[in-house]
């Protein structure tokens, strides 16, 4: 057995598992995730959220000694539920994926070494730290290269499972947040607001528009795939119908992650004496989590900090509270998570290194 262990990647380049029935292709090396964080792409990302930052504070005039005293006086308590809240609904989001796993065959029953859920939580939490440190959300396909490596799954299948779930999510994000948006806003969204429900919109139509393309042009869509790639794509569209066959559980289960994510933001405010109706803090944060699916900046890094603040002063908040707001809620669901992250994938380095002495 190979004893060198090269770092983790954060997306697969190609598909490392070949049907005995195809001929042997090369397989390009998974990229390290220290070489893609220096890729100039990446740094143009992180370069854009700073100046969008920094364009929010000089035109808004925001007062940082201010926003720095809020924060110092916030109450932990209520922060601290706050980040307990974000943080359980991983554990949620991980069920959920084992459930879907389980629609798409993806089980032990099957033959497949899928981790328990410390094992599936693990790899969730290191596909959304890939996601904080690198644009696109290529965090997604990331996931699909632990579960491969950890269980054997085939990538294409669980890249199906991750598409059902990211459908699922983002059709009970998009009437949620506009429900909230009209209670919040009495029924008269400002025209930034509806801006965001547009987005919210077209994202949810693209979606549908893959979906039924998948659906009713499957044949087609066959042809035009190149021939050794033929059962990935039968595993990928497989999965996907699989999982969305029952959506009832998959739904249910989005509709309190994303309630959950509505009383954290409660909670953020209220840790800093922000009054702030359930409504608008569950637009707010909904908002905040469709802005992170641009591939803009990592995880909406900068786009969301800005949007939080122009729709908490929409509603009357001072600039200095809304970004206190906007950078104590980013501290639990951006920087916690890259710190957690971190940690988690410097111990799997440990582990496999480990792992690699012994054999």
């Amino acid at each position: 057995m190979n004893t060198t262990l090269q770092p983790e990647p954060l997306i697969e380049q190609s598909e490392p598992v070949i049907e005995q029935s195809m001929p042997a292709v090369a397989i390009e090396a998974p990229e390290p995730i220290q070489r893609r964080l220096m890729r100039p792409h990446t740094i143009a990302s992180f370069a854009i959220a700073i100046a969008i930052i920094i364009l929010l504070v000089k035109r808004l005039n925001i007062n940082l000694s201010a926003v720095w005293d809020n924060i110092s006086r916030a109450n932990p308590w209520y922060f601290g539920a706050a980040v307990i809240v974000y943080y359980l609904t991983f554990i949620v989001r991980t069920y959920r994926w084992r459930y879907m796993l389980n629609q798409a065959g993806i089980s032990r029953e099957n033959g497949y070494n899928v981790p328990g859920i410390p094992g599936l939580f693990e790899i969730m939490m290191l596909s959304w730290f890939a996601n904080c440190v690198v644009p696109a959300k290529l965090g997604d396909g990331y996931r699909c290269y632990l579960l491969k490596r950890d269980a054997g799954a085939p990538a294409s299948a669980t890249l199906g499972t991750i598409l059902a779930e990211r459908i699922t999510d983002l059709s009970v994000l998009f009437i949620a947040m506009t429900t909230a948006g009209a209670f919040a806003f009495h029924g008269n969204l400002p025209s930034r607001v509806q801006q965001t429900v547009m987005i919210g919109g077209g994202l949810l139509v693209f979606g549908f528009a893959v979906l039924t393309a998948l659906f009713f042009a499957r044949e087609y869509v066959q042809r035009l795939v190149p021939e050794r790639f033929v059962r990935h794509y039968h595993d990928f569209h497989d999965a996907v119908f699989a999982c969305l066959r029952q959506p009832a559980i998959p739904i249910m289960i989005s509709v309190g992650i994303w309630m959950a994510d509505g009383f954290r933001l409660y909670l953020v405010a209220r840790s800093l004496g922000a009054d702030l109706t359930i409504t608008l803090t569950l637009f707010v944060a909904l908002m905040s989590a469709l802005l992170t699916t641009l591939p803009i900046t990592p995880a909406g890094l900068g786009v969301v900090e800005a949007a939080v603040v122009v729709v908490l002063k929409l509603v009357d908040v001072h600039a200095d509270l809304a970004s206190s707001i906007a950078i104590l809620d980013r501290v639990i669901g951006y920087w916690s998570l890259i710190a957690f992250g971190l940690l988690l994938y410097l111990h799997r380095m440990r582990r496999e290194v480990r792992l690699a002495r012994v054999a």
